[in-house]
């Protein structure tokens, strides 16, 4: 929920109702947990490339998930050539990744797509588009998962000045609509990055905070690019459960609670990144309930997909309906292991 509202409870209500949620199974196509014996392929660019050398992001994050997971013997290659688009991974995708059969591929593609449009030999939009949604679905036919990862920064600018900017912005945009529709998992190293560089980057300079020439990563480039690698992988399997409770006020009348469930139960239909939902009324006979009588939970592919709907706009509607109505209100997110 996009509002917020102070108060307290107990923590066996909590737990009851993250007890609840867990029960429930949702179908996510090929994604499942990591398994012994993967082998993930990185696929890009230079960035890739320099990835998979000592000290690279592909390197560090082989490093992180062997340690992590030393029984699974996971194996990681590295299919970074420099220069690349989304055609040039179309087109060496049956030697450089099919071939290898790989259980998982991480797609980090789309700034030369962009960064090469300054001389005549970028990708078009509808290229772009088409091109990678070919590449993942001849991914997914071999019953690999897939990771899509957004296009991250050509200048390290947080206001939004670098003069590439705008045309990674409509980029990305793509690589969201591709993860969304392809029901892949998406991870938006774009807006990673411009968070990071929000909070880190206070001369706003236009290099040497992830980047070293404003687009190729520095050791600390790596470092973070390893970090959102490892969150995403050891993601697959899950599901981000998003639990909302809310408390009526006593003079809404039950029409109005309804008109409540109603739009609630609504908004699956109206926005797709909403994997399941399901929902119901206490009938707890502890008494630890606190006056929280509706109890809806809404699963997410990933954080990308549940920060995409809390400011969507029938989300928005849906707030400005519900608010007037409850008392309290309680918001709890968690990733459902199974």
């Amino acid at each position: 929920m996009a509002r917020s509202f102070r108060f307290r409870i107990s923590a066996f209500l909590v737990l009851f109702l993250v007890g609840l949620a867990m029960h429930h199974q949702c179908a996510l196509g090929t994604d499942k947990p990591l398994a012994k014996g993967e082998r993930i392929v990185f696929l890009g660019d230079s960035i890739t490339y320099a990835g998979a050398q000592p000290g690279g992001y592909v390197a560090l994050f082989k490093e992180a998930i062997v340690k992590n997971h030393p029984d699974l013997e996971i194996e990681v290659v590295g299919a970074g050539i420099s220069g690349n688009r989304v055609p040039d991974l179309e087109a060496r995708l049956d030697k450089d990744v099919l071939a290898r059969k790989p259980t998982l591929v991480v797609i980090y593609i789309g700034i030369n797509d962009v960064w090469h449009s300054a001389n005549g030999r970028g990708t078009s939009k509808p290229d772009y588009e088409q091109g990678l949604r070919r590449i993942v679905k001849r991914i997914q036919d071999t019953g690999s998962r897939v990771i899509l990862c957004t296009p991250s920064v050509i200048g390290e600018k947080h206001d939004g000045s670098n003069p590439f900017d705008p045309m990674l912005e409509d980029y990305s945009q793509i690589s969201r609509n591709v993860a969304a529709d392809a029901h892949i998992r998406l991870l938006d190293l774009r807006k990673q990055f411009l968070a990071h560089l929000k909070a880190q980057n206070t001369e706003n300079a236009d290099k040497n905070i992830l980047t070293g020439d404003t687009v190729h990563l520095n050791a600390a480039g790596n470092r973070f690019v390893a970090e959102r690698m490892l969150e995403a992988v050891e993601a697959t399997g899950k599901l981000l459960r998003h639990v909302v409770l809310f408390k009526f006020k006593p003079e809404v009348t039950p029409a109005e609670v309804q008109e409540v469930v109603t739009a609630f139960v609504g908004l699956k239909g109206k926005i797709d990144l909403i994997e399941d939902f399901e929902w119901g009324t206490d009938v707890s006979v502890e008494n630890l309930a606190a006056g929280f009588t509706h109890c809806f939970i809404g699963s997410f592919r990933d954080a990308a997909a549940r920060d995409t709907y809390l400011p969507h706009p029938a989300h928005l509607e849906f707030v400005k309906l519900v608010g007037p109505r409850v008392d309290k209100v309680l918001v709890v997110d968690y990733w459902a292991n199974r």
